[in-house]
């Protein structure tokens, strides 16, 4: 079943929105070359119970960490452990927040230092693409709309979508109906209603679409070992324009100050 939700709730889940977007900024702050992706989730699930916030991921159906960060070829729900962050690693790091009953979610893929050529246009791309699927998030239109612009913006350029993991709804759970797939046709899927909010996550491999999950039983991985990117807004469905409750900006204004990211436009 689909939840529509109010002005004030819409306004909740921007506020939770706003501590995920803060924490991925925390994340821009501090990650370097040498700091343990363990250590960037004990940063982080601090740093969310400092401002009222509970991390939504920390437990979920038995997830062990407050963030997902997946490295290299790792596509999603990858594990923070002892590795040591590396000078060439593509990362996506992705939470969830609970706070006032409301749930907020957003991912954001960072690019440590001197990294290939094919990672910058990797995450280009899919930043490009999540962007291109909120165009369609209108009423009238179908969930189809958004996956559809995904999946031609990827595999224009020479990349796949990952279909087996997708994006959904979202507010007093963390994931609702419907959900929103970042590929197939534009008359397929759920018709989009203002005052639906849901969270637009394209997960881009720069080679083939197939994956697998590892032995840990949540990491999973490109199974040609080429990398992947993974960028996530929550919105709400508007009815001429989608209304973005997350926040990249504040993101990205500490990957401007942080001299161990690779600089690029994605601003």
């Amino acid at each position: 079943m689909i939840y529509l939700k109010t002005r004030d709730e819409i306004e909740l889940i921007r506020e939770s929105c706003l501590l995920v977007s803060k924490t991925l900024a925390l994340v821009a702050k501090n990650i370097q070359p040498g700091i343990t992706t363990k250590e960037l989730g004990r940063k982080a699930e601090a740093f969310i119970k400092k401002n009222g916030g509970y991390p939504a991921f920390l437990g979920y159906e038995g997830f062990p960490n407050t963030l997902c960060i997946s490295v290299n070829n790792e596509v999603v729900h990858g594990i923070p452990s002892g590795y040591k962050i590396q000078e060439g690693d593509i990362v996506s790091v992705d939470c969830g927040v609970k706070k006032d009953g409301f749930y907020g979610d957003a991912c954001y893929t960072f690019l440590v230092m001197d990294v290939s050529d094919e990672k910058k246009r990797l995450c280009n791309i899919t930043r490009e693409a999540l962007y291109k699927g909120i165009k369609e998030a209108v009423e009238g239109n179908r969930v189809g709309a958004i996956g559809n612009a995904v999946q031609k913006h990827a595999e224009k350029a020479g990349f796949s979508v990952v279909r087996e993991m997708v994006g959904h709804g979202i507010g007093k759970n963390l994931h609702e109906e419907p959900e929103v797939r970042n590929y197939g046709k534009r008359w397929r899927g759920k018709k989009l209603v203002a005052g639906m909010v849901i969270a637009i996550e394209p997960m881009i491999n720069a080679g083939g679409r197939r994956i697998y999950q590892s032995d840990d039983g949540w990491t999973i991985k490109t199974k040609d070992g080429k990398p992947a990117a993974h960028y996530e807004h929550t919105v709400a469905v508007g009815f001429e324009k989608a209304e973005i409750l997350s926040d990249f900006d504040i993101i990205e204004k500490e990957i401007n100050k942080n001299r161990f990211l690779w600089q690029n436009s994605l601003q």
